[in-house]
């Protein structure tokens, strides 16, 4: 099947207002006789509930969790990006479409990329009107930051939380509609299956995850809003929930999945403790405004450190290196995410990682402290203010920025990060890889939709820090109801979807075998022994560094562990009543899939992009030197992954990637 990505012809600034205006609507009073079906409640599958129900469609909502409010977006601390040029900075649509594409190593779609832009100040404006708590600057405007732009201030944040506020105004637009009636929630139900008839999504087949039965439910479109895979890696930022299983049974039913080896390492994390842990703790981007990223200049005072014997605050100025300024001179600590991690790796493979693994760098704000208490003295006519002073002064603004942040860190680290610098190291966070879709937001399954994370995203090979919350809402609010009229209008006559119908029995045998061959299983490992298995292959030979024989080794080496999982694992309990093992079993038993076209993919793209570091390519000499090398000649290209009973046998498809608007150059943070 040849890939379309219907992109609308025409000029760029112009390609979705047209698009629009020409879309099939459905009239008022048959979206009442139209059932949707959205799985996944967060952000971009919570957005898309409350504003497909409030025009008048039957939803049908699902998630794992208790409830819509405990999704992963609740994570994402630091903000959400927006084109409104609130300060005059030299932000504008344009700038955040080009800051977005470059920041994605060229490697997404530009009318998508554009879109979202153009609708992203819509974006505050609803999240304004539905209460969410955004700063305010002096001004009495919305307060923003720069690290979603580096060279403007488009980041626009809630108290350092600003996930779980989004998520809360969604959830409120979704409590009102379940009320109403327009939506019906099936809380801790998880999809297992995609129910095509007749060439069409027409249902899922869930599991209810209290009572263990199976059920079957019938909609005239399937919108899949379920997130990211980082937990491939078993250790990420992720919540634990997270996983790739809706996405991944959508592809074993015909949906194309696109680039599954672009994922994005986060700079900004707690380092790991011990191999007891099952999940790492994100830092918000955010403390990369005023923190400043730096590690010993001698190995000698590494050394020191970590036998006790030295503080940090006891290392000279002149004695640190702070290696993203010296590298980096244009961007300094706000270089986007996939340049800002390898150099901490880098540092740390070099032997200057200063905790007890060799595995961290420290964020340190003792500068931004002085720098906040000398404004403020002044402020306060206080011209001759102490040291001791100007640091008390320049804590209490510290801590009306990030002081949820830092209490956290101090909880976790047992250091109090006012007075020492933070520790932190780069984890795996999100992927821009999923189920590929068309500008409709439809995957290669008619009336089968993927946003938000869940599809391969418009981030390209990497993505700016604060996108992610953007383009799940973009999508949920202001793109899908758009594009899911236009496919649903030919829908108005068909009647409520029986789930009598064959395909509905074969896709609950299927399930129910796969439930019944875990539950039987009784082998001698558990499910977390193969997730770990399969996170240290990922990590050492999938991470932030690949090369051709780690991915063909991490190939054979997956493969062998899946089939030494169904042969092994043991997963206790029944496979109909509650069983939280058996959950995971079927979430590890897909990344077990998953990873092996995850390194296949990474081997086929033979080339350094963003997320995705090959060692073979990388600038020798030149301005560059020792930076991603693209390969736009061969690689300007969508790899999207057709499913042919395993993942050895996937077979590629090539969408092109056009650039009429923007000319590829290699990108330059010096």
């Amino acid at each position: 099947m040849a890939l379309n990505g219907k992109i609308p012809a025409g000029p760029i600034k112009d390609k979705w207002t047209s698009y629009k205006d020409h879309l099939n609507l459905v009239n008022p009073a048959n979206k009442r006789n139209i059932d949707i079906i959205i799985v996944g409640t967060g952000l971009a599958g919570g957005s898309a509930a409350a504003t497909l129900a409030e025009q008048g469609y039957n939803v049908k909502a699902f998630c794992y969790q208790d409830s819509p409010r405990r999704a992963h977006s609740i994570a994402a601390q630091g903000g959400i990006n927006a084109a409104k040029n609130y300060q005059g900075d030299g932000d504008s649509t344009y700038r955040l479409f080009y800051d977005t594409v470059k920041g994605g190593d060229y490697r997404s779609r530009e009318a998508n990329v554009h879109r979202l832009a153009e609708v992203s100040a819509n974006i505050i404006d609803q999240c304004v009107a539905q209460g969410v708590p955004f700063a305010r600057d002096y001004g009495g405007l919305l307060d923003n930051r720069s690290f979603g732009g580096v060279l403007v201030s488009r980041t626009f944040y809630a108290k350092g939380q600003t996930g779980q506020q989004l998520l809360l105004g969604a959830y409120s637009a979704m409590n009102r509609q379940i009320a109403r009636g327009k939506i019906t929630m099936y809380n801790r139900h998880e999809m297992l299956d995609v129910v095509v008839v007749d060439g069409k999504a027409r249902g899922i087949i869930a599991r209810n995850l209290v009572t263990g039965e199976i059920e079957r439910h019938s909609a005239h479109a399937v919108v899949l809003g379920t997130g990211g895979y980082g937990n491939v890696f078993f250790l990420s930022t992720n919540a634990m929930g997270s996983n790739v299983s809706a996405g991944w049974k959508a592809h074993k039913r015909g949906a194309y999945f696109a680039n599954p080896c672009y994922t994005q390492i986060h700079p900004t994390c707690i380092p790991r403790s011990g191999d007891y842990q099952s999940k790492l703790t994100l830092m918000s981007e955010s403390l990369r405004n005023d923190g400043r990223i730096w590690v010993p200049a001698k190995l000698e005072d590494v050394a020191a450190i970590k036998a006790g014997k030295l503080k940090a605050t006891q290392i000279a100025e002149e004695d640190r290196d702070y290696y993203l300024e010296r590298r980096y001179p244009a961007f300094g600590n706000l270089v986007p995410r996939d340049v800002a991690s390898r150099a901490a790796k880098e540092r740390c493979d070099a032997g200057y990682g200063v905790n007890a693994t060799g595995e961290a760098v420290y964020l340190d704000f003792a500068s931004a402290i002085l720098r906040y208490g000398r404004e403020q003295a002044l402020l306060k006519g206080e011209s001759s203010a102490t040291d001791a002073r100007l640091k008390e002064l320049g804590k209490e603004i510290v801590k009306a920025k990030y002081g949820n942040l830092f209490d956290m860190y101090k909880q976790i680290a047992a250091e109090n990060p006012y007075e020492t610098p933070m520790m932190i190291y780069p984890a795996v966070h999100y992927t821009m890889g999923g189920v590929w879709v068309d500008y409709n937001l439809m995957t290669t399954i008619p009336g089968c939709y993927a946003i938000g994370e869940a599809n391969f995203s418009e981030h390209g090979a990497n993505r700016l820090g604060a996108s992610a919350l953007m383009q799940g809402l973009a999508d949920g609010y202001f793109v899908l109801p758009y594009t899911i009229a236009d496919y649903l209008s030919h829908d108005i006559r068909t009647g409520t979807i029986p789930t009598t119908l064959p395909e509905f029995d074969a896709a609950e045998k299927e399930v129910k075998a796969r439930l019944e061959g875990l539950v039987n299983n009784k082998g001698i490992h558990s499910v977390d022994y193969y997730h770990k298995q399969l996170g240290n292959i990922m990590w050492n030979k999938c991470g932030m560094s690949r090369n051709e024989k780690g991915l063909k080794e991490a190939i054979e080496e997956i493969a062998a562990l899946r089939e030494d999982f169904w042969k092994n694992v043991s997963v206790p309990g029944g496979a109909y009543e509650l069983n939280p093992e058996l959950e995971k079993a079927g979430r590890v038993a897909d990344f077990l899939e998953l990873g092996e076209l995850f390194a296949k993919d990474a081997l086929d793209r033979n080339e350094s992009c963003g997320g995705h570091f090959r060692e073979e390519s990388v600038e020798v000499g030149g301005p560059q030197d020792g930076e991603a090398l693209r390969d736009d000649e061969n690689y300007a290209y969508v790899a999207a992954w057709e499913y042919k009973g395993k993942p050895s046998e996937a077979v590629l498809h090539k969408e092109q990637l056009e650039f009429n608007d923007i000319k590829l150059t290699q990108r330059s943070y010096k």
